[in-house]
Parts: structure tokens; sequence; C-alpha cells
């Protein structure tokens, strides 16, 4: 029962990875091409959540398998890389969103990134709520602290929705680099933890 349990956890890190590339492409690929710096950020970082995803999904494999060995030097280096490209994202959202108030720039269209971000967050409340329950049951608090993870990523979604919709209402300009700010917030929290995890682990 408990091998199943752990198969089941190995299929949630899988479908997290797969949809993290997946929303990762069409938002950076809608982002750019409608000019919309939030939808553009959200998409850089879900391919930093897909690094994250990828050290979870190598965790599940190890402890699966060899219940009690120590954590893997892959485990701790994934979650330093994705603490640093998460800072790295919020300086480079920093300064294109200072251009953008600059140049007075407004994006072509936000209708994607409405569409993307409802996807978003149903798709993530599903992972978090099967990923707790799973961490539950196998005891497994690292599988428990990923879904807590995925719950930054809600609150992204929450506000490239809030940018997206106040636009597409209000067709003002400046709406889209708040929306940049608060993925930038959450990309500076999100890069503190990770790195904050991987000293944990050590």
């Amino acid at each position: 029962m408990t091998g199943k349990l752990w198969q089941n956890a190995l299929l949630l890190a899988i479908l997290t990875i797969v949809f993290n590339i997946a929303e990762g492409l069409v938002s950076i690929w809608f982002g750019a091409s409608d000019d919309m710096l939030t939808l553009f950020g959200f998409g850089v970082d879900s391919f930093i959540e897909t690094i994250s995803a990828v050290g979870v999904a190598v965790m599940i494999t190890r402890i699966r398998n060899n219940p009690d060995t120590d954590k893997s030097r892959f485990e701790i280096t994934s979650l330093k890389i994705t603490g640093w490209c998460f800072y790295i994202l919020a300086v480079i959202l920093a300064a294109g969103a200072v251009l953008n108030l600059v140049q007075g720039h407004k994006p072509e269209s936000t209708l994607p990134g409405v569409i993307i971000s409802l996807i978003s967050i149903a798709s993530m409340l599903g992972l978090i709520v099967a990923k707790k329950r799973l961490g539950m049951k196998l005891s497994c608090p690292p599988l428990i602290a990923d879904a807590n993870c995925n719950l930054v990523c809600v609150y992204m979604s929450l506000v490239l929705l809030f940018a997206s919709g106040a636009f597409a209402l209000f067709h003002l300009g400046w709406i889209d680099t708040v929306g940049t700010a608060g993925i930038i917030f959450f990309s500076l929290r999100e890069g503190r933890e990770s790195l904050e995890r991987a000293e944990a682990l050590k």
C-alpha cells in the first residue's frame, strides 16, 4: 500500500513538471507577443518552478527506493539554483517594469493572461490538495512543503488574473506594472524560501 502511495506522489511530481513546462511555454509566448510583462514573468517563473519540481521528483524516488538514505546533492543544488533564479527573475522584471513606466507602455491584449491564470489556479489547487493528503498519509514533510510552495503559484496566478482582468476593463498601462510588482514580490519570497530549504537539507 505504501509503495502505491509513493508511486502516486511521484506521478504528482511528474504532472507538476509537465504542467509547469506547458504553462511556461504558453505564458512566455503570449506574454512576448502581447507585450504583457506580468504574463511573461509568470511564464519564466513556471520554468523556475520546474527545476524545483524535478528536485522533488528525485527526492520522492530516493525515499521510495531507499528510505534511510541522506538527502542527495542534486536535491540541495536544485533548490539553490531555484532560489537564485527567482532573484535574477525579480531583477529582470523590475528593470522591465521601470522601462515600461518610462515609455508609457500598454499591453496589446490581456485575455490570454485571464485564461491562463484561471487554468493555473484550478490545476494548482488540485495538486495542492492531492500532495497534502499524500504527504499526511506518508508522513512526508517535504511533500507537504512542496504543496505549500505550490500555494505561492496560486498567489501568482491571482496576481496575473487581477492584472489581466483590470487592464481588460480599464486599459491602463500601469496595471501591468502593478501585476509585475506582485510577481516580483512572490519571486523574492520563493527565492528566499528555496535557499532556506536548501540550507535546512544540509
